[in-house]
């Protein structure tokens, strides 16, 4: 059973209310997930996870059960920045000033951020198949407009992917843009995705959340590599050994100018690597937390 003994509840944190799932015991854990999903992609390693630390896992502001934030300029609201700043109050919610954070997908560009705003929260970073955000667009090329034209196209002014998206979010989300997702996602997960992709307020969330990424987010990463500031703690990278990061990129060349105390290494795995090889994924985290530090 996939969150066993763990606690669903809503919390309110002023400017959003978030969705989050706890159990555990031990050091704290957050979890932050991907695009298009919620928290249940880490279903298939919280029970284990759950041994060894207290996993708080919520639904990034605007996505799965999670409320949306007003719209602001650049899309400001919907920022990695915005978010870090949700994982900081959520986890003084829970008592934790410290902890340790993994975070896959768009949810790894929240837990960089974090790890860049909040260097005295975060003991441990975990990125999962990312590399920095603005890497992404100064290395853009012919294979990133086509493998990752979903960025481009996401990020156009407000009300062009919602209506174009909206007039058919399952085929968008899940036959034209990630038709694997089904093969390996547990069904109830897979349920949870489909259904709040289908809400006009999740679409216009994940929209919002791209748009930041194409212009405030990735004026942050500038800002931070001007100034010379980087990652403070330990940092482990992990990429899908068929997948478009290690394909595309010297993943641990590129993270090392961003963290200079990285390691990291392929899984053998596409992009979803928690629900593609948790047991991979399970021996990775743990021998990386269990680390002093």
């Amino acid at each position: 059973m996939a969150f066993e003994g763990f606690e669903l509840s809503q919390i309110d944190l002023g400017e959003v209310s978030l969705r989050v799932r706890h159990g555990g015991a031990g050091p704290p854990l957050l979890l932050l997930h991907g695009y298009p999903q919620t928290h249940m992609m880490w279903a298939p390693v919280a029970n284990d996870l759950a041994r060894d630390f207290t996993v708080i896992a919520p639904d990034l502001r605007g996505y799965g059960g999670s409320t949306a934030p007003a719209d602001a300029d650049e899309s400001a609201s919907y920022s990695k920045r915005a978010m870090a700043a949700d994982a900081v109050a959520l986890m003084a919610h829970f008592g934790f000033g410290r902890f340790d954070v993994v975070g896959h997908d768009r949810g790894g560009r929240v837990a960089y951020r974090l790890a860049l705003d909040h260097p005295d929260a975060v003991r441990r970073l975990a990125v999962l198949d990312i590399v920095p955000t603005g890497e992404v667009w100064a290395r853009a090329d012919a294979r990133f407009a086509m493998g990752y034209w979903h960025w481009p196209f996401l990020a156009q002014r407000r009300g062009v992917p919602e209506t174009l998206i909206g007039a058919d979010p399952e085929y968008f989300f899940f036959e034209a843009h990630m038709p694997g997702l089904a093969d390996f996602c547990a069904p109830e997960a897979l349920a949870e995705y489909r259904a709040f992709a289908r809400q006009p307020s999740v679409i216009h969330a994940i929209c919002e959340d791209y748009r930041a990424g194409a212009g405030y987010d990735r004026r942050l990463d500038a800002a931070d590599q001007a100034a010379g500031r980087t990652i403070a703690c330990p940092t482990l990278a992990l990429w899908g050994d068929v997948g478009a990061v290690g394909a595309w990129y010297d993943v641990l060349e590129v993270w090392r100018a961003w963290a200079p105390d990285i390691r990291g290494h392929a899984v053998a795995s596409g992009h979803f690597i928690p629900e593609e090889n948790p047991a991979a994924t399970m021996k990775a985290l743990r021998d990386f937390f269990a680390e002093g530090g």
